[in-house]
């Protein structure tokens, strides 16, 4: 019998598809063969692999479970009589049947489709299910459903009931009796993950009848927590509850979860008005008048709209608008009714229904469309003033009024929301923008577009918003101000920056900032806030009162920077925004706040700009020629060109020194390096140093131009640059060309400052450069002119030299030989004879080189650092003091004085050892110097009493032997100047 059933089930041939069963039937009437059909019948399913027997099992089991049905013309004797014991031979498979279900999927766009096998099995253990909840007889199916009355027949105390108990012991501890509804309840472990079967298989295409399945999975899991067994008297009443209720609520919901049950469609009018009327009936009856089973009835009214939500999710579209065309009305009624509930689930399923109502469908997670506004428009007025408390009723219809006023061709409803983010009442506000962001949200993720128009409307509202007085208002408006497309908002957002209202600037910055860290992706954005700061620099130039406010927006640069992840999505664009407005003083500032991060991809700007410079036309006589045209236009052109050869150049400014440090980059040296001739050629050479070198040293390039070029090449490494610039000045001191000179002298001056001992140790600039120097310093120049320029170029070289080297810790604090501050001591003072002999000098330009090398130090003590002060006084003073007795020149004694005067002055405090020295000094020049000596001398006595108090202290017992000198000289000496002076210095110090 059992090889026969195997072969039937595995047979795809039609066949009389209740030959089966009327056969089993006939078996069943005999206890005997039953127990022995029943066993063998599911070992069947237990012990195949084949899904063409297991398919087959399912259907036939199926069909023996609904017997009355599938049976209805034949006797069902044997069955009917052996039922029970059926069902408990079918419970023992369920276990496999879930293995088949679970196994049962397919991937299809990113959602699980349920095989043929997989939703007969799952229909199979429903069908199983649903007959363990019949109590008398098994013709409790759905054609025997009596016509439900107004006030449906279920288990409310059971279904409202919820306490705690300890786990559930085996049924068998209970009764011995095979009792169907604790199969079913032993079931519920089963039941668990097939309805989370159903649901994933319904989220697709029943996205209604998936919400349903949601909440009966979520009761499910209550039910299996809440009424847990115990060994004493009060757990075992709680399972016997919990047995209860999930029998009375399984019998509606099984049915309503089939995946195949053409009979379902039959019926739906009974069942609509069955739940309906269940709604209105306990919504009706449990109110404050049954306040204590006021629970109850919260979870009965729960129950009917999760069975409204399986039924109507479980319609095909033709049916789900056949059912609106009959019941819209009531079903409308019923579920707004229940808008107002204390129950969040309750309003939940009540929207989720109210949707499917007003969008037509009950497909609403996969998009849907709104072709009749009637529905909504009737019933917009009540969801709109459910909007004017802070309740959860309120959150419940934000989403479906969002949703509305995405798809609505006309904008009344977003007017309305509109209107009440400019409300007086809080909660009207705040749902509003509950709404907003519903609406938001819903935009980013649908086709649906909104016009600009709209956008606009809503970002201004929502820009109102920065100024209300409630906090939580002012960050609910930031936070969806930084979602809408920044076009709509930046260029009032930088506007408000500059408002004297402090909460409202507050606002409008985190706004900002959030907006720009929101879009940190995106080169666009930033660009859209340069152009906003730019037109309103440019309107500024004409009214008072904002310029100079754009640092209140360049002050969230660093914060929005350290947001941004992807520096080479950005650097392109800012580079190019900078070439296309070179003349824009925004972007400049803009990319100096950002000028470490430009450096972490200088490969990307560099690139940039080479094949940016690449692209101009060098500047030589035929290029200006081109220039003689009228005045006007050869302003416009002469200014647009000279914009354009300054911008690749502002760029590199901005750039830190370390990008210049990488001798083997390509991009910044080229081959320059690997050059083996004395001389560095870059005519060829296409690098960033090639080409500030080429436009520091051409005569005819642009004034600032050049200037610029010079000191931007005193960041190249010293073993690039000095070898070419001690070339190029060495070449320029030859050719007395003062502007060569100028770059020469300015870049080094820069190299300097910027690298310090790294660039003074530089073996050029200890021969050759010291060498065109020596030779500048000798020309004969009257004040004034370009060489006395070039002069002072020299001067304020050897000072930052000396300035650069005195930062060295490594420098010996005795070493007084092959330093800079050495050769310009020994030049000043004489000592090195052979020195000066060599350069076969006349006496004038002895003089007068001696008296540069005095500016020198008088310059350094102006540019020196604090940590370079202590060494600098104690390398000069001892020097100058010494041999200021030997020194014959009056001229290069003045100059030592005011040397002297020049140290004291600046250096203050770190002269105290020297302090008597210097008055000594002070007093000879006084007493026995020239004029100009005289008037040196007594601005050092001046500088040292107008010392800090230790040093005044120091000098108090010469000031004696100084009052005397000063008498004397203010009654007779030649110079009314010196005479002032003194008399001046003798008041300070007899003043009491």
């Amino acid at each position: 019998m059992i090889p026969m059933i195997e072969h039937s089930l595995r047979s795809k041939e039609s066949r009389n598809k209740n030959q089966e069963l009327i056969l089993l039937n006939w078996l069943f009437q005999d206890e005997v063969l039953f127990q022995a059909l029943a066993r063998s019948f599911s070992d069947i399913v237990l012990r195949k692999e084949d899904h063409y027997i297991a398919l087959g099992w399912c259907i036939l089991a199926r069909r023996l479970i609904e017997y009355e049905v599938t049976m209805s013309k034949f006797s069902t004797t044997g069955i009917k009589e052996r039922y029970t014991g059926l069902l408990e031979t079918f419970c023992t498979c369920s276990t496999h049947l879930l293995s088949l279900i679970n196994s049962g999927s397919t991937l299809q766009g990113g959602f699980e489709l349920p095989t043929r096998l997989s939703m007969a099995a799952a229909d199979c253990v429903i069908a199983l299910s649903v007959a363990l909840t019949r109590k008398d007889k098994p013709s409790d199916t759905l054609e025997n459903i009596k016509k439900p009355s107004k006030h449906p027949q279920i288990s409310v105390g059971a279904i409202g009931v919820h306490r705690t108990a300890k786990p559930i012991s085996p049924v068998s501890e209970y009764t011995k009796d095979v009792d169907k509804s604790l199969l079913l309840w032993n079931l519920l472990d089963q039941l668990i993950p097939l309805v989370q079967r159903l649901l994933a298989w319904s989220r697709k295409s029943r996205s209604l009848h998936a919400k349903g399945l949601e909440r009966v999975l979520k009761w499910l899991h209550e039910t299996k927590e809440d009424y847990h067994s115990s060994q004493d008297q009060t757990g075992s009443q709680k399972v016997k509850t919990g047995i209860l209720l999930l029998s009375s609520c399984w019998k509606h919901y099984g049915i309503l979860l089939h995946l195949e049950d053409h009979r379902l469609s039959n019926r739906h009018k009974e069942l609509l008005d069955q739940y309906l009327s269940g709604i209105e009936y306990y919504a009706g009856n449990y109110t404050t008048d049954h306040i204590d089973n006021k629970e109850s009835g919260i979870a009965t009214i729960n129950f009917f709209i999760n069975c409204l939500l399986l039924l109507l999710g479980h319609f095909t579209s033709k049916q789900f608008d056949t059912a609106m065309t009959e019941h819209r009305l009531d079903i409308t009624r019923a579920v707004t009714s229940q808008l107002s509930s204390a129950d969040d689930d309750v309003i939940d399923g009540a929207i989720s229904i109210l949707k499917a109502i007003i969008f037509g469908t009950n497909h609403l997670a996969f998009g849907h469309n709104l072709t009749d506004t009637k529905q909504m428009n009737s019933m917009l007025p009540l969801l709109l003033n459910l909007l004017d408390e802070r309740d959860a009723t309120a959150k419940a219809v934000v989403t479906l009024i969002a949703e509305y006023c995405s798809m609505s061709p006309d904008k009344y409803c977003l007017e309305e929301i509109l209107k009440r983010v400019a409300s007086e009442n809080i909660a009207q506000r705040r749902n509003a923008l509950d709404v907003l962001s519903e609406v938001i949200h819903i935009s980013s993720h649908s086709e649906a577009i909104l016009s600009h128009s709209v956008w606009q409307d809503i970002a201004n509202h929502l820009l109102d918003c920065l100024k209300d007085e409630e906090d939580i208002i002012r960050a609910h408006a930031t936070k969806l101000l930084k979602l809408i497309d920044p076009s709509l908002t930046l260029p009032a957002l930088v506007s408000l920056v500059y408002s004297s209202d402090a909460t409202l600037h507050s606002s409008v910055v985190t706004t900002l900032l959030d907006i720009l860290t929101h879009n940190n992706h995106k080169p666009e954005v930033i660009l859209m806030l340069l152009d906003c700061m730019s037109n309103l620099n440019a309107i500024s130039d004409h009214q008072k009162g904002i310029k100079g406010d754009a640092d209140r927006v360049f002050k969230l640069i660093p914060e929005w920077s350290r947001s941004v992840t992807n520096w080479k999505l950005l650097v392109g664009p800012l580079v190019d925004k900078m070439f296309a407005e070179s003349s824009n003083p925004i972007i400049v500032k803009f990319l100096s706040y950002i000028s470490d991060q430009l450096a972490g991809e200088a490969h990307l700007v560099f690139q940039q700009i080479l094949l940016y410079t690449e692209s101009q036309t060098e500047i030589d006589e035929s290029f200006l020629s081109e220039l003689n045209i009228s005045p006007t236009e050869n302003d416009i052109k002469l200014q647009h060109s000279l914009f354009d050869r300054l911008c690749p150049l502002l760029i590199i400014r901005l750039l830190p020194l370390k990008v210049f440090n990488n001798l083997k980059s390509s991009l910044v040296y080229g081959d320059l390096l690997s050059q083996n001739n004395i001389r560095i050629d870059i005519s060829n050479s296409q690098c960033i140093a090639a080409l500030l070198l080429k436009r520091a040293f051409n005569k005819l390039e642009f004034e600032d131009v050049r200037k610029l070029s010079a000191e931007l090449c005193g960041r190249l490494h010293p073993n690039v640059l000095f070898p070419f610039v001690s070339s190029e000045l060495e070449s320029a001191t030859n050719d007395h060309d003062i502007l060569k000179i100028k770059a020469s002298l300015f870049s080094i001056c820069t190299s300097l400052v910027v690298r310090g001992m790294e660039s003074v140790s530089h073996p050029c600039m200890m021969s050759q450069i010291k060498e065109s120097i020596e030779t500048v310093l000798l020309w004969p120049s009257t004040d004034k002119d370009e060489i006395s320029k070039a002069q002072h170029g020299c001067i304020d070289c050897l000072a930052i030299a000396v300035c650069s080297e005195l930062q060295d810790p490594k420098l010996p604090k005795n070493n007084d030989t092959c330093t800079f501050q050495a050769y310009v001591l020994d030049q000043l003072t004489c000592e090195d004879l052979k020195l000066i002999s060599s350069k076969n000098m006349s006496r004038n330009q002895m003089l007068s080189f001696r008296l540069c090398m005095a500016n020198v130090l008088i310059s350094a003590c102006q540019k020196i650092s604090d940590s370079g002060k202590k060494p600098f006084a104690f390398k000069t003073l001892p020097r100058i003091t010494r041999s200021f007795g030997n020194v014959k020149e009056p001229e290069i004694r003045s100059a030592c004085i005011q040397v002297l005067f020049s140290i004291v002055y600046h250096l203050k405090s770190v002269v105290l050892p020297f302090s008597s020295d210097l008055l000594k000094v002070s007093l000879e020049s006084l007493k026995n110097g020239s004029e100009m000596e005289r008037m040196g001398g007594g601005k050092l006595l001046a500088s040292l009493m107008a010392s800090e108090e230790v040093i005044v202290q120091s000098i108090s017992e010469g000031l004696l032997e100084a009052r005397t000198i000063l008498s004397t000289i203010s009654q007779t000496d030649t110079s009314s100047g010196v005479r002032q002076l003194c008399t001046q210095l003798l008041t300070c110090i007899t003043s009491p």
